[in-house]
């Protein structure tokens, strides 16, 4: 089996996106290391999912169509109820919602962190096995209303 080990992101301030990974997607801060310019965040799964690594002002992620990377996705719970609390802390914070998707085999909410870089905080759909069919797949994105 091979799964995705963890994700890095250069950051400008590291106290803000260790609260918006927190607060708002929901991940635990194990500690900080680099003399404490970065901090270690996981969802439970393994020892880190996320590395944050503050550098400072620089240039944020581009925007539009481009080479790289587009979204992290972050599995938040198991049921619409779990993404409408994602939605109302999200609400709660002043963060701005991107927007909503039915993707069939998942619901999804999409935002930014503080730096640019966009999030998808999901749920599975509990009606669609993905194990057993790839129908999935043909369908458009429908909008998604909680």
């Amino acid at each position: 089996m091979v799964q995705l080990g963890h994700v890095v992101l250069y950051v400008r301030n590291l106290d803000a996106s260790i609260g918006f990974y927190r607060d708002i997607v929901g991940l635990a801060v194990e500690g900080k290391i680099f003399n404490n310019r970065a901090a270690v965040l996981t969802g439970g799964s393994t020892h880190h999912e996320l590395l944050l690594i503050e550098v400072g002002d620089a240039p944020g992620p581009a925007g539009g169509r481009r080479l790289g990377l587009y979204h992290i996705g972050w599995k938040i719970g198991e049921t619409l109820d779990d993404l409408r609390a994602a939605r109302d802390r999200i609400d709660q914070s002043g963060v701005e919602i991107d927007g909503l998707a039915d993707h069939t085999i998942s619901f999804s909410i999409y935002i930014r962190d503080p730096d640019g870089n966009e999030n998808e905080l999901f749920v599975d759909n509990p009606e669609f096995d993905w194990r057993k069919s790839d129908a999935w797949m043909e369908q458009p994105v429908k909008p998604l209303s909680l």
